[in-house]
This record gives structure tokens, sequence and C-alpha cells, in this order.
């Protein structure tokens, strides 16, 4: 039974207590009520603005600054060895030889605008489509790992016959986020589910092989030689499947070899990399042509691109000719941001600048050049391929729209004072495509029954004309 004394110890401890907890709680009524105090006063700070002007002020520096990357090809490779580094005789030679395949990793990846994003000991992530977003960025990742891959197999120290290291490398395309870090040497860091999903096809890869997801094989397909490779779960998406990449499909490479692209890859690829040089010119073209270009605009400009490849097509033309004749077509009336006159020589050295920056090679760009002068009026073709875009370029002569179209050209001309009146107008085209000539056998068939119609329609308004009191 507890003693008179114990009960009074006991209570005198909980009244202490008591007071302890009291005290505490006064004091965190009277931080409440400074708080309190604080919080009215900054309220009424805040009312004399409006939310935008708030919003403006506080600018929310790391949304904003935070990029969203609609398609990135992300490579994570890791090299292979270190743990049998110790047993080797020569393991300083090996060091030195990594180091210098390193470097070797970095010139790859320029050679290709892959960025480095970021390097953990043995382990790098490189990304392609961020130092320039670009529809081609996947084919250029398999290119870089292909290419890292072969390097490595030649890091080999003096005496050794078979290469110690090896690289394994997993490529996944996809979306991403890049929150810039100020540096120049890896200006991004780079977050999302695509830069895991790129970390475990890295991991789950065997040394030596490159293994990408079915995103990225979707892409590539047409370039390189693949497997299957089994299957890797992924959050949200099940089960993805995995390939491995060969090396460059034979007939796309020097000799059959599966190791470096020939000329038709090259073509292939530059296909896929038009729609990017399109999408470049046409926001130079919507921003510097003159508003009062009504034909010479941008439909105009699509229409011919489109023209020459379904005439190009038809007449039975290779692959690298139609990209010359669609980059030609793109670039035929460019010109016209600088000169109404001498547009076609203007559109030529825009070509040339634009196409050289893409690492066009000199012949081609020689003869998109061609192409885009043989448009010069009259037209006078020399080869097959001038008369594919000559026929293009006219190609509204023998359209159903060619009413509206002629109107659209002779509004152009008379705010130019290139023309007189509008039945003068008329008797020039009736005279034109009297004497005009489509050249291809696809034109003839597909527009000249059309442009006969139009030279009876044009003969009909100059004759009302005639008539009119």
């Amino acid at each position: 039974m507890e003693s008179i004394e114990d009960y009074i110890l006991r209570i005198t401890k909980l009244a202490n207590r008591n007071k302890e907890l009291n005290d505490q709680l006064q004091g965190l009524v009277g931080r409440y009520e400074i708080i309190q105090k604080q919080n009215e006063k900054y309220l009424n700070l805040l009312s004399e603005y409006s939310y935008e002007e708030i919003e403006e002020r506080l600018k929310l520096p790391t949304k904003k600054r935070v990029k969203r990357f609609k398609m990135v090809s992300v490579l994570y490779a890791t090299i292979k060895g270190f743990e049998e580094l110790s047993e080797q005789p020569h393991s300083q030679e090996l060091i030195d030889k990594l180091d210098e395949l390193y470097l070797t990793f970095d010139d790859i990846a320029k050679k290709y605008g892959v960025l480095k994003v970021k390097t953990i000991g043995d382990t790098f992530l490189f990304a392609g489509g961020i130092l320039e977003e670009n529809r081609t960025n996947p084919v250029d990742v398999v290119n870089t790992a292909l290419e890292m891959q072969t390097a490595t197999s030649k890091c080999m120290a003096n005496g050794d016959k078979e290469p110690f290291w090896k690289v394994s490398i997993g490529i996944h395309t996809g979306p991403v986020l890049g929150e810039p870090t100020g540096k120049k040497s890896a200006p991004y860091t780079l977050t999302g589910e695509s830069v895991n999903i790129a970390s475990r096809m890295g991991m789950t890869c065997k040394a030596g092989q490159i293994n990408i997801s079915v995103m990225t094989y979707e892409l590539i397909k047409e370039f390189f030689a693949l497997s299957e490779n089994g299957k890797m779960p992924a959050k949200y998406k099940g089960f993805l499947d995995m390939y491995n990449v060969v090396g460059i499909l034979p007939k796309l490479s020097e000799n059959g070899h599966g190791v470096m692209p020939n000329r038709r890859f090259t073509t292939k690829y530059s296909l896929i990399q038009f729609m990017d040089i399109q999408e470049e010119l046409l926001d130079i073209l919507e921003q510097k042509l003159p508003e009062n270009l009504y034909y010479h605009n941008i439909k105009h400009t699509i229409d011919v691109v489109t023209e020459v490849e379904l005439i190009g097509w038809a007449e039975g033309l290779k692959e690298e000719d139609i990209l010359l004749l669609k980059l030609a077509a793109l670039f035929h009336d460019s010109g016209h941001t600088i000169d109404y006159k001498e547009h076609e020589l203007h559109g030529a050295s825009i070509a040339k600048d634009i196409l050289t920056n893409y690492k066009y090679p000199q012949d081609q760009i020689e003869t998109i050049c061609r192409l885009i002068m043989s448009t010069k009026f009259p037209p006078e073709p020399k080869d097959l391929l001038e008369q594919v875009i000559c026929d293009s370029d006219l190609d509204y002569l023998g359209r159903s729209d060619f009413i509206p179209v002629s109107n659209s050209l002779f509004q152009e001309l008379k705010e130019r004072n290139m023309i007189g009146t509008f039945d003068e107008w008329n008797q020039l085209q009736l005279n034109f495509i009297r004497q005009h000539q489509y050249y291809t056998d696809t034109a003839l068939h597909l527009r000249e029954v059309n442009k006969q119609s139009q030279i009876e329609r044009l003969e009909g308004l100059l004759q009302i004309s005639a008539k009119a009191p």
C-alpha cells in the first residue's frame, strides 16, 4: 500500500508537470497571436496587388525553368570489367586505355549531336534531342551506341588478343523533363520515366550488347538489324519488349558489313530529317514573307513539295532524287523573303546555308540549287528532275482551281505594278497557257486535259469582256 509520503511526492510531481505544460501552452498561445498578427499584416499588404501581379512578382522559378522535351532518346552506358581488374598483370595500362576510351565516347557523342548528361563512376548518361529537338535522335543515339561499342572492342593493352573492357548500353525514347544547370558541359539535369526505363534497359543488358526498348525499336527498325531480347516490367506500362541492336542493316551499310552507313542509309535518314528542315523553313517564311504575297506563299510551297513527290514517284525516280526534289521545292520560293524579282537566286543561297548546317554533301547541295534555278521563268528544264519541279511549280495551270489561284497571282502582281488591267492579265495567261507544255508523262496525264479547259474558260471571259459596253 502506497504511503502518505509517496502519495504526496507523486502529487507534487504531477503538479509540477502540469505547471510546465501550462507554461508551454501559454508560450504557444503567445506565438500564435504574434503569427496571427503578422499574417493579418501580410494579407493587408497582398490585398494591394492583383493575383496576376503577385504571380509575376513570384515568377515561380523552379516550374518555369523546367523544360519538357517531347521526344528524347536516352542512352545509359556502363563499363564492365572492374571486378577482374586486380587480376590483370598490366592493370595500370588498362586504366590508361579506359581514360582514352572515355574521351573517345565524348567525341562520338559530339559527332552525332548527342549530349552527355551525367557521369557517375563507370556509368554514363547521354541524350539525343536535347541540344536540338529533332525527329532523328533515335537513329543518332543508336549510331552513337554502335560506335561506342566498336571503340570499346578496339580498346586493348599491348599484347592482349581480346578487349578487356566491355560496355553495356540501354536506350529508350520518350518524353523527359530537363532542368537547366547553368553548366556548358552538362546544361540539363534530366528526370522522368524515360530516364528510369533507359537505365533499366542498360542494367538488364549483357556486357557488350545494346539493349533498346520497343519505343526506340519502332523508330529505328528500318535502319538497323535487330533481334528480340525478352521483356521487362515497367511501371504503368506492363511489360515492355526489348531488342538487341546487331548492327546497321547490310543493305544500308558500306560493303554490306553492317558497320558504316552508306549513301542509301544517309538518304533514308535525310527523308526523316526533311520534316525538321521543313518546320524550320516554314517558320522563317511565316515570319519574313511579305503579307501581300497572295500566290507565292506558304500554301504554294507546300503544294509544290507535295507535287514533286507525287510526280517523282510516278516517274520512277529513286529515293535520293525524291529527297533532292522535295528540298528544292521547299526552298524554291524562300528567296521572296529577300527580293521578289531575283527570288530564285536568293532561294538557292538560303538553301545552301541551311543545308550546309545540316551537313549535306556538296554534290547534293549543288543539285538542289540547280533545281531551284530551273524554276526561273520561263521554264527550260534540261533533265527529268528539272522537268518534275517545273511541272510541279506550274501545276495549277491544269487544276480545277485555276481561276482563283490565277486571280491571287494577278492581285500579287497588281500591287507591285507589274500588270495592267484584269483583261490584260487574262490575255497574258491565255497566251502563256497556249505556249506552255508539261514535260513529264505523269503531268501530261494528270493536268493536260484540265489545262485545255482553262484555255476555253479564259477565251470565254475575254469574249464576254469584249462585248461589254
